[in-house]
């Protein structure tokens, strides 16, 4: 698939992906004989992963450590024992890590919330002219 298609499908738009695409974190599987960019749905995947690591605050270089991860534990080939406990290592570094932020942001939707309330609260006792 096209470009705008994957930023349909991903909500991300065509300049972020092209952003992941010159950082490194994906790359379009080929190329149609006119140049434009074709995405497989391994690729899709792949953005859909940055997708979700992105609002919880992960950067660029965590994000393509965790993809490597995964890549190199989805690859054909087989791993040596201590390799493969490595990446999964890895793994459940960015799972401890996804958990934390997650909770982060319930205390922080939980604050927003008692502030909108009390906003809400003040307006109501608050007459008007």
């Amino acid at each position: 698939m096209q470009i705008g298609e994957v930023a349909a499908r991903t909500e991300l738009s065509l300049r972020t992906i092209r952003h992941y695409e010159e950082t490194g974190l994906v790359t379009p599987s080929a190329r149609s004989q006119g140049g434009f960019r074709l995405y497989t749905e391994s690729d899709v995947a792949r953005l859909m992963v940055i997708r979700r690591m992105k609002p919880l605050g992960f950067t660029l270089d965590e994000m393509r450590d965790l993809l490597e991860a995964t890549d190199r534990l989805d690859s054909r080939t087989e791993l040596p024992t201590a390799e493969r406990e490595e990446l999964l290592e890895r793994m459940r570094g960015f799972e401890q890590a996804t958990e934390q932020r997650v909770e982060d942001l319930r205390t922080q939707l939980a604050r927003a919330e008692e502030f909108a309330a009390t906003l809400a609260e003040r307006l109501a006792r608050t007459p008007t002219s």
